[in-house]
């Protein structure tokens, strides 16, 4: 029997103020494809200005009459939820870890992130949204955000394990910059028993050569892009959800302009529930999966698929090898921390020793000025180097720790009471 069908779309809008290119001609555009009435419920990230919010809001709300913003950290969390459906409750999750705040370049501190759920109410039945944007990978060959990636993807797994209550489906939507090959995606994936609504290796969502944004050096790097932006589902115990479509939908370009709507793709999922009554584990359907773009195919002799095959629940071998490597990250990441706090002590010592020196000795005749300055610089670096192997050192120290004893407690039981993870 047939619940309910719906269209789910993701997009990260790219929409850092002065500094996103063509933000406001952008958004306007994705306000009117938004206001089409194609999408049921519309799952945004990186709406880091309210006036972008207000606007995405207000210009949608012909098709989409009903929003919530999710408000955390210095910049808002950045995630936008639109619906034609009413949301009936909302609830945020914020991050234990989420890299640091003196990494002014990178701003995912500021933006407090973490993962928001909206409750919609879909006829008579109760649909999860979740909401996403797991740190972003900076440096392929040194990521130091390696582990706290891990731990979110864990913790947001763990959230919508805790709080899927009576709802029939629950979707997970967002820019979750993990690619299928990743733990990250792993570990999410298998520990939260969701099901990636995309079963082509051949869509790409963000460094892609269909994007006016994409440099040339991302393309040489890789020429085929990445896939980082997911739907993931899962029905209740007696639901059974199929990917009856999974497109790209947006065009290449806004239309009239020569640049595309984001940096990162739209990913549309449309989804079927239907009530099921056999006593078979309930498994997820990929019925059609459409590729909108020619360069994004990948031939079979290049060793990927581009038929669209049924996605396999994770078995707990997976799920006990994906939590083996995450655990071994938190390990390496808390000797790190060890390592850091010495240095960082070490560091204000000498320069303690440093401020006394400037103190003790007057000024050479003239550079009285540039003295007082230099000291105030010494002991600003001293707190700076104290607080970070201290008060900061014992935060990301506990975040790490915690999610490394959540994982353990998991991948200590999940083998013996399989039914209940």
């Amino acid at each position: 029997m047939l619940l309910l069908e719906l269209k789910i779309l993701t997009l990260n809008i790219w929409g850092i103020p002065l500094v996103s290119s063509d933000r406001a001609l952008r958004i306007d555009a994705i306000c009117t494809e938004l206001n089409n009435g194609l999408y049921d419920i519309v799952s945004l990230q990186e709406v880091w200005s309210q006036q972008d919010s207000e606007r995405l809001q207000s210009q949608t709300s012909n098709a989409l009459p009903y929003a919530h913003y999710f408000h955390s950290g210095v910049m808002g969390a950045g995630l936008l939820v639109l619906s034609k459906y009413p949301i009936l409750g909302t609830l945020f999750h914020a991050w234990s870890v989420n890299g640091y705040f003196h990494r002014i370049q990178h701003a995912d501190w500021f933006g407090g992130k973490g993962v928001g759920l909206c409750r919609i109410l879909v006829g008579e039945q109760i649909v999860h949204l979740y909401n996403a944007h797991l740190h972003a990978e900076y440096d392929n060959d040194n990521d130091e955000y390696k582990t706290h990636r891990v731990i979110q993807a864990f913790d947001t797994a763990q959230f919508i394990e805790a709080t899927r209550g009576n709802s029939v489906l629950q979707i997970l939507a967002g820019d979750l910059n993990t690619q299928p090959q990743d733990i990250s995606y792993k570990v999410l994936l298998y520990t939260s028993k969701m099901h990636d609504s995309c079963a082509s290796d051949a869509f790409r969502t963000n460094e892609c050569g269909r994007n006016s944004y994409t440099s040339s050096r991302a393309l040489q790097k890789n020429p085929l892009g990445i896939r980082i932006d997911h739907i993931f589902v899962r029905g209740a115990d007696d639901i059974k959800a199929q990917i009856m479509e999974y497109t790209l939908p947006f065009p290449d370009r806004v239309p009239g302009q020569k640049f595309s709507y984001s940096d990162h793709e739209a990913v549309l999922a449309k989804i079927a529930l239907r009530r099921t009554t056999s006593d078979l584990p309930v498994e997820v359907e990929h019925m059609q999966c459409e590729v909108i773009d020619k360069e994004q195919l990948v031939s079979s002799a290049n060793g990927i698929e581009n038929s669209c095959a049924t996605m396999q629940p994770a078995l707990p071998e997976a799920r006990t090898a994906a939590l083996t490597e995450a655990l071994g990250l938190c390990d390496a990441s808390l000797l790190q921390l060890n390592t850091d706090r010495i240095l960082y002590y070490s560091a204000a010592l000498v320069l303690f020793v440093l401020l006394v020196l400037l103190v003790e000795f007057p000024p050479p005749v003239g550079l009285r000025t540039i003295y007082l300055l230099l000291k105030f610089i010494v002991f600003g670096v001293i707190i700076f180097c104290v607080f970070m192997a201290s008060i900061w050192n014992y935060m990301e120290r506990n975040g790490v720790l915690q999610g490394k004893k959540a994982m353990e407690v998991m991948l200590q039981h999940a083998q013996k009471y399989e039914y209940f993870y």
